[in-house]
């Protein structure tokens, strides 16, 4: 019986994307194009994969840990010579490998499916996808003898004017045998410092092995991304497809064409997103929640029943039936409890917002712990950085802050105490409590008249 093991080929720079970043590490979706194509292995439940890596092989190994072996190709001397040193590590008992590219992310787990049943059908040494494009330019074109049958593959920069007509392309997705593949890969001709993996077709077909092909139809599933165009083109097949996702999961998305969903975004029943949304990275959203317009919520965890308008949500988590906005922010760390309403222009950060509590309007609320019921007035600042150190506030249960209020930390307010409206607080206040710090009021009538000398025509001086 065979044994197949998928080997990720994750080792190029991508020269054609003008970037510093590894390709396979470029993001669809929220999530790099090499674990796209692991997760995609997973769904087909081929195992654990091998990953080649080369160019920033360590950045790829930390996106992908615990998830996959790994084997470093030193020299990035082309796909022949990436498989070359994957054959090199594999275990006695593999007798095939499917060899992926990190740079084709939107490969279906079927066609992987399909691709073995195939390949075991036909009792093949190699099977090869293909696929047909309008615009074949950068891809290895198929080569068929009279029969049909596939007699070479044809790298980009090696047609000529008969080949470069040809639509029928090789996607880098196969299927290979180890035995095979030792005895032709040392044997394959080099390209200036590179060896092509589909050069393995001529040497094995004159062995008398049997090579074939499995053709999908869908060629946008297929496309490998080489370029920041190509990557933009794969972003919206994906962003459509995950947003038809959430429609069969009975979510309304006002306007599709201005919403933004990345791949591992959850979202509730009967939620509605409106226009100008962009949900991004691990967030998950309940039900019945109303989300928008102009809102964007990163990796943070929105309960039931939830309102959130025109505001950014960063790593934070809420529970049921919360207010945002309009403006506001919701910085790293911060976690309001059910009931809890944040109005417009209010900032959080890393702070902790008990049930049914309220901050209204324009307050800045940084490195704190609010209780139950408390509420906030406008213009209050939690004064949490004296330049060198971040410090607590606690305010308790059913607090009540007056508007323009200053807590400068570490600072502890009790339960049920009241802070004047315009005071600068610096000393704990106990329960029950009542903090004035501002200066008493000095009215005095007529001043401005005794102060202001009188000009010769009876007024008074500007």
């Amino acid at each position: 019986m065979n044994e197949t093991m998928p080997v990720i080929l994750a080792a190029g720079r991508g020269t054609r994307m003008h970037s510093g970043l590894a390709k396979a590490l470029h993001e669809l979706g929220g999530v790099p194009l090499v674990e796209h194509v692991l997760r995609t292995v997973s769904q087909a439940n081929l195992g654990r994969p091998l990953v080649v890596v080369g160019y920033q092989g360590e950045r790829v190994e930390e996106v992908l840990e615990g998830k996959a072996e790994f084997i470093t190709q030193s020299e990035l001397r082309g796909t022949g010579d990436a498989v070359m040193r994957a054959i090199e590590v594999l275990p006695e008992a593999i007798t095939e490998i499917v060899v992926l590219v990190a740079d084709c992310p939107l490969i279906p787990a079927q066609l992987l499916s399909d691709l073995l049943a195939h390949h075991r059908h036909v009792g093949a040494t190699a099977t090869i996808v293909t696929t047909t494009m309008k615009d074949p330019k950068g891809y290895g074109r198929i080569v068929r003898d009279s029969r049909g049958r596939v007699e070479n593959v044809v790298e980009e920069k090696d047609t000529n004017d008969v080949t470069r007509m040809i639509n029928e392309i090789n996607t880098g997705i196969g299927i290979w045998s180890v035995k095979a593949l030792r005895m032709v890969l040392s044997t394959l001709p080099w390209h200036g410092d590179e060896r092509y993996l589909p050069e393995a077709i001529g040497p094995l077909l004159t062995m008398g092995e049997v090579v074939d092909t499995f053709y999908y139809p869908d060629s946008s599933r297929v496309m490998g991304i080489n370029t920041r165009r190509e990557l933009s083109e794969a972003e919206a097949i994906l962003r459509q497809s995950t947003l038809d996702r959430l429609f069969d999961q009975g979510v309304t998305i006002v306007d599709p064409a201005s919403t933004y969903v990345d791949a591992d975004v959850e979202v509730g029943q009967d939620t509605v997103i409106y226009p100008m949304t962009f949900l991004r990275g691990k967030t998950k959203i309940g039900r019945e929640c109303h989300i928008g317009p102009m809102t964007t919520i990163v990796a943070s965890r929105i309960g039931d029943g939830v309102q959130i308008d025109r505001s950014v949500i960063e790593q934070s988590a809420m529970a049921s039936r919360c207010r945002v906005g309009p403006f506001s922010h919701l910085r790293a760390g911060t976690y309001l409890d059910h009931n809890v309403k944040i109005g417009n222009f209010v900032e959080l950060k890393n702070t902790r917002v008990g049930i049914g509590s309220k901050a209204g309007h324009h307050s800045y609320l940084g490195d704190a712990t609010i209780g139950g019921r408390a509420n906030i007035g406008a213009g209050t600042v939690i004064v949490n950085y004296d330049g060198e150190s971040k410090h607590p506030t606690f305010i308790g249960d059913e607090a009540f802050i007056g508007c323009n209020v200053n807590l400068v930390a570490p600072v502890e307010i009790g339960a049920g105490a009241y802070i004047a409206a315009g005071s600068t607080v610096t000393q704990n206040v106990p329960p029950g409590g009542l903090a004035i710090a501002r200066s008493r009021q000095e009215v005095k009538p007529g001043w401005v008249e005794k102060r202001t000398p009188r000009s010769p025509e009876g007024g008074n001086h500007p």
